[in-house]
C-alpha cells in the first residue's frame, strides 16, 4: 500500500520543477486531513526525507487525532499541527509562512444539500482568513484548490478554458459549492489585485488514485470498491455527465508548479485531458479492464434523487493547455489509475 505512494511521490520529484526555489521553506496547508491537504503534507514529508528538502509544515487540522492517524507513519518534527476551525477564527503560525496551499473545503455532496451555509461560510469564511495571514506574513505564494464545478453550465463548444464561466443555478441548493467557489476565487483576484498576494487559483478535476482517505465515498471510490468486493457497480443517476479527471499524484506535481509558476491572480485548469468520460462509459470501463467483465454496470435510480446531492447533469471538457505551458503534464491515464487506487487500497 505504501509503496504505491512512494512511487508516486518519487516520480514527482524527479519531474522539472524548480525545487531549488522551495527548499528550506515553510508550507501552511490547510484541510490537511482531507485528500489533496494530506497528499501535499505527505509529500513535503517524503522530499523532507528523501532529497533533504528542509521544509517546515503548518498543518491545519481540527482534530489532532484524525491527524495523527492520517500521518502516523510519516510524522517528524518538522510536522506542525494547527488546530483551528477556519470558520470561527484565524491560523495562528509563529515564523515564516513561505508558501500557502488552502484546500480546506466541504467536499461531500450529502453535506452540501444537508448543510449549504456551512459549505458557504466554510468556503468564504476560510479564505478570507488565510488571504488575510498570507498578507501578515508576506507569503511568497498562495494556491486555493478550486474545482472544475465553477464553470457550471459550458455555454462554449468544445473544450471549457479558465474564461468560459457557464451558467449556475443559484436557486439549486447545491449551488451553494460551486458559488462559493467562484466568490473565493474573486476574493482571491481580489487580493492580489489590493494587497499584492501572489494568489493563484487552481481549478481540479476530479481528483482520484492511491493516496485517497479510508473515509472516501465519492464515485470513483465507490467504483473500485465494487471491483474488490466482486459485485456489481449500481449507478443512482442515468451517467450522462461527463466527468474530468486527474491522478493524485499528478495534481500535487501541479501544485508544486503553481507554487513557482503561477501568475498572480490567474487560475489554472488541472485535468488529464485524455481522462475526459462520462459517468456510465467509466462504470463501464472499470468493469471491463479493472474487473475483467466479472462484474456489470447496474442503473437503479431513487425516487428522491435530489438528498443524495448529485449535481446537475452536465457536458464539460477542461483544457489544461495553459497549465501545460507552465512545463506540467499528467502522466497516469484512468486505467493506471484505478489500479495504483486499488492496490492502495488494499
Amino acid at each position: 500500500m505504501k509503496d504505491v505512494l512512494e512511487e508516486d511521490f518519487d516520480k514527482i520529484t524527479k519531474r522539472d520543477i524548480s525545487w531549488d526555489a522551495l527548499r528550506n521553506s515553510s508550507f501552511v496547508i490547510t484541510g490537511a486531513t482531507g485528500l489533496i491537504g494530506s497528499l501535499i503534507v505527505k509529500y513535503l514529508l517524503y522530499a523532507n526525507r528523501t532529497m533533504n528538502f528542509g521544509a517546515k509544515i503548518y498543518a491545519v487540522v481540527r482534530n489532532v487525532e484524525k491527524a495523527d492517524k492520517i500521518f502516523a507513519e510519516e510524522k517528524t518534527d518538522a510536522l506542525t499541527y494547527v488546530v483551528a476551525d477556519l470558520t470561527k477564527e484565524k491560523v495562528n503560525c509563529e515564523g515564516d509562512c513561505d508558501y500557502i496551499v488552502h484546500a480546506a473545503a466541504v467536499t461531500a455532496s450529502k453535506v452540501m444539500v444537508s448543510d449549504p451555509v456551512g459549505t458557504i461560510c466554510t468556503s468564504i469564511d476560510g479564505t478570507e482568513k488565510m488571504l488575510q495571514l498570507a498578507v501578515e506574513k508576506k507569503a511568497k505564494a498562495f494556491i486555493y484548490i478550486s474545482s472544475m464545478e465553477i464553470y457550471g453550465q459550458p455555454t462554449v463548444g468544445g473544450k471549457t478554458a479558465e474564461k468560459d464561466l457557464g451558467y449556475v443555478d443559484i436557486e439549486n441548493v447545491r449551488s451553494c459549492y460551486p458559488e462559493g467557489k467562484r466568490m473565493c476565487e474573486c476574493l482571491c483576484t481580489a487580493y492580489a489585485a489590493q494587497y499584492g498576494v501572489n494568489v493563484i487559483s487552481a481549478r481540479l478535476a476530479q481528483t482520484f488514485g492511491a493516496g485517497i482517505l479510508p473515509t472516501e465515498n465519492r464515485v470513483f471510490a465507490q467504483f473500485a470498491r465494487s471491483v474488490m468486493r466482486g459485485e456489481n457497480i449500481v449507478l443512482h443517476t442515468t451517467g450522462e455527465s461527463e466527468g474530468n479527471y486527474v491522478y493524485t499524484a499528478d495534481a500535487i506535481a501541479a501544485i508544486m508548479t503553481l507554487l513557482v509558476k503561477g501568475k498572480a491572480g490567474e487560475a489554472y485548469n488541472i485535468a488529464n485531458e485524455d481522462s475526459h468520460i462520462t459517468i456510465r462509459n467509466m462504470a463501464e470501463l472499470v468493469a471491463r479492464e479493472i474487473a475483467g467483465e466479472k462484474i456489470q454496470v447496474v442503473i437503479d435510480i431513487p425516487e428522491d434523487s435530489v438528498s443524495l446531492g448529485y449535481a446537475p447533469p452536465v457536458k464539460m471538457w477542461l483544457d489544461a493547455s495553459k497549465m501545460r505551458e507552465l512545463g506540467w503534464k499528467p502522466e497516469i491515464g484512468l486505467v493506471e489509475a484505478y489500479k495504483r487506487m486499488i492496490c492502495w487500497m488494499k
